[in-house]
């Protein structure tokens, strides 16, 4: 499993007014579409003509300030001069496609061909095949935003922030994220070589990865008995559709415990819905109080506030972060930091505070698109800075070696002093 982040974060649903904003990836679709069919010698047209008034009367109700026709010229120069016609215009037309949404120049929006589009699905359903490791664009760098844990990924030793150079021995500079998860994404008992340069290295290391099929739990628990004191510890791994429902559970459980203080670990999570996110934070967050602020692009803004009882308000409450947390996992962090419900521990989020909508297209393809940005419940830009936590502990390579865990342990002697 390699995802583009958000992601999954992948945002929530959004009002129908916005759908409009989509209409050029859609109209792109229409004009290909028609283009494959004449490639195919299913329509039959005067050559230059009825094509011609079919986008001609397109471009009447599409935007104005480019010339789609330039579109058709080029299909039509394909079919008429290219070496090894004919072309296989379905590659040509999900080229098209995706070419259009690179061209926007976010890391985050992404063409999902049928194939692609169904295995998104499995991965936000939580199982899936591949290394288990979510990437992202950073900095113009191919970066590991987090591995799953016990994924194949982790226990070959790719780490957050690990910066991937070349993919089988192919470089990545200037690969697109979704071409990078195609190459590394593949059938269990295969395997994939990354060369990677680990935080702090100069020099890159191979690293063989064996694919696996992976079933990821979004959800874990378990209660820490510190100096008399009972801790509850939550670990989320992604923000499903089965979270908030599992997380009422365990809430029920620590309060059965009468826990003294709880840690919620949201560390290497990369995110997932932002529905899920908000139902979390409302664990915490007082019924009717600002949990995240969505923005659109033309100012408009959009509310989302925690919603039942917040059974866990009033006990003290710890929340580990570091450079993999990102969307709805800085979503929650942000919330609950900015209402004064918890402390933040660890390092920098990733940053990752924008809201893609997942919409179909014909034949079960799909476009991940960036509709909005997330802000805090007091105006923090997630995608622009990320999160800096209120206790600062790095969690570095030789503890990760000796297995300690200085974050969880400032975490612990914070809920139990």
């Amino acid at each position: 499993m390699e995802i583009q982040t958000s992601e999954i974060n992948y945002g929530g649903s959004r009002p129908p007014k916005w759908q409009k904003k989509v209409f050029a990836v859609f109209l792109l679709a229409v004009i290909f579409y028609a283009g494959l069919q004449v490639g195919k010698g299913e329509i039959e047209l005067p050559k230059n003509k009825v094509i011609r008034a079919f986008i001609n009367v397109n471009q009447d109700t599409g935007p104005q300030e480019v010339n789609w026709q330039i579109l058709w010229d080029a299909i039509e120069k394909i079919n008429e001069k290219y070496v090894n016609r004919p072309a296989d215009m379905q590659k040509v037309l999900y080229g098209a496609v995706s070419g259009a949404v690179s061209a926007l120049d976010d890391p985050y929006s992404v063409f999902l061909p049928p194939k692609e589009a169904k295995e998104f699905k499995d991965e936000l359903a939580g199982t899936l095949e591949g290394i288990g490791a979510e990437i992202a664009t950073k900095n113009q760098l191919l970066v590991v935003v987090s591995p799953l844990a016990d994924s194949p990924a982790e226990k070959a030793g790719i780490k957050a922030g690990d910066y991937i150079q070349k993919i089988d021995g192919k470089e990545t500079a200037g690969l697109a994220v979704d071409e990078a998860v195609g190459k590394i994404r593949g059938s269990a008992g295969t395997k994939v070589t990354l060369s990677v340069f680990h935080k702090g290295q100069t020099k890159p290391q191979d690293i063989t990865i064996t694919r696996a099929k992976i079933e990821v739990q979004s959800i874990e628990s378990e209660t820490k008995e510190v100096n008399g004191k009972k801790i509850g510890y939550i670990q989320i791994r992604r923000f499903g559709d089965d979270t908030a429902k599992k997380l009422e559970k365990i809430v029920s459980d620590f309060l059965v415990q009468n826990v003294s203080g709880v840690i919620l670990d949201v560390r290497s999570n990369p995110g997932g819905f932002l529905e899920a996110a908000v139902d979390v934070a409302s664990n915490w967050v007082s019924n009717g109080k600002i949990v995240v602020i969505q923005e659109f692009g033309s100012g408009v803004r959009e509310e989302y506030k925690s919603e039942g009882q917040a059974r866990l308000s009033g006990i003290p409450t710890a929340v580990l972060i570091n450079g993999g947390s990102a969307s709805a996992s800085e979503i929650v962090a942000g919330a609950l930091q900015d209402q004064g419900f918890a402390k933040l521990v660890g390092e920098k989020t990733f940053g990752k505070g924008s809201v893609q909508e997942l919409i179909d297209l014909r034949d079960d393809a799909q476009v991940k698109l960036t509709i909005a940005k997330w802000l805090t419940p007091n105006g923090h830009d997630l995608n622009k800075d990320g999160l800096e936590p209120d206790e600062k502990i790095e969690l570095k390579d030789e503890d990760f070696e000796a297995d300690r865990d200085p974050q969880m342990d400032k975490a612990i002697e914070m809920l139990t002093e």
